[in-house]
């Protein structure tokens, strides 16, 4: 991911990019932050920052146009913390509630990446090819434990690929065992 892109507000209130060297609006800088980049604008004159400000104004703008995110009476909830003491923890319980969302969808994202996943037969396939796995590294002399200490048997080329071999198949019979956790 590439650093903090800058934006720079101008005293016109324009808002110029300064890694493209030309002037943005919100919805580009939406697009922006939609694309992951992080971005942070500040006011060329003072150098406050107002990325906050610009980012509700964001927010703002796509409730307005009926792009409902926030139900009502979270929106209400908000306005009351800025009044009570709540207001301390409302912060922390937003940016953990956000870093939960974000977690759930990276999880559900990791569980659609093995499209094999949905095929039909798909199980019986995954236990055909551990079944194999295990007949194939049964007959390996002194047994297949799955651990890489068995790389270090000999200073001989057989036995070195040998170690290689068994190490590759713990590592495919570990990365099903993940994507069979994963699908159930």
């Amino acid at each position: 991911m590439a650093d903090t892109l800058l934006i720079k507000r101008y005293a016109s209130r324009r808002l110029y990019n300064t890694e493209t060297s030309d002037y943005v609006t919100l919805e580009d800088i939406a697009g922006f932050i939609r694309d992951g980049r992080d971005v942070q604008i500040v006011d060329l004159k003072s150098g406050d920052d107002l990325t906050r400000q610009y980012l509700l104004q964001i927010v703002a703008e796509h409730e307005s146009r009926g792009e409902n995110v926030l139900p009502l009476e979270v929106l209400t909830d908000l306005v009351r913390s800025y009044t009570t003491q709540a207001q301390s923890v409302v912060p922390q319980f937003l940016e953990m509630s956000f870093e939960m969302l974000r977690e759930g969808q990276s999880k559900m994202i990791e569980g659609m990446t093995n499209p094999l996943s949905a095929m039909p037969g798909y199980d019986a396939m995954r236990a055909q090819q551990e079944a194999f796995l295990k007949a194939m590294t049964g007959n390996l002399p002194g047994g297949w434990t799955g651990s890489s200490a068995d790389a270090e048997d000999g200073d001989d080329g057989k036995e070195t690929s040998l170690a290689e071999i068994r190490e590759q198949l713990a590592a495919m019979q570990k990365q099903l065992s993940k994507m069979s956790a994963k699908k159930g």
